[in-house]
């Protein structure tokens, strides 16, 4: 993949951020650097580099792909009411959970995705729940 101006823009910008924005929410950041770049421009590249493993897509139930400049090994927790992701850091347990999910499937595991749902504390604080 040949390095472009455009290509490194958009890593910088998503690497700026630990919110995992959409790619419109990205575009808008990207745009003030390069406006004359499109919105499409953004979207193959974002596709282009989460294939190439450089970037993360995270494909949340019933959201739009966001994206995450982090590709260690680490979870998210999504609020069900913002929409909002954080990372929860990898543990000891998710190594010791592959090998009996291979164990047990005689697959070999190359990954997982593994989301938690919630009520993040802002939305928890609207609410007045705990």
């Amino acid at each position: 993949m040949r390095k472009t101006k455009q290509r490194d823009v958009i890593l910088d910008e998503l690497g700026k951020l630990c919110t995992h924005p959409s790619a419109d929410e990205l575009y808008g950041r990207v745009k003030k650097r390069l406006p004359r770049i499109s919105l499409g421009t953004v979207y193959r590249n974002l596709e282009m580099l989460s294939r190439e493993g450089i970037i993360r897509r995270l494909e949340t139930a019933g959201s739009q792909k966001r994206y995450d400049a982090d590709t260690g090994d680490h979870c998210h927790i999504r609020c069900v009411r913002c929409g909002r992701i954080d990372d929860l850091a990898a543990g000891a347990n998710r190594a010791r959970c592959d090998a009996r999910v291979a164990r047990g499937t005689g697959y070999l595991v190359l990954g997982r995705r593994i989301e938690y749902l919630g009520i993040c504390p802002a939305c928890t604080k609207k609410t007045g729940r705990h």
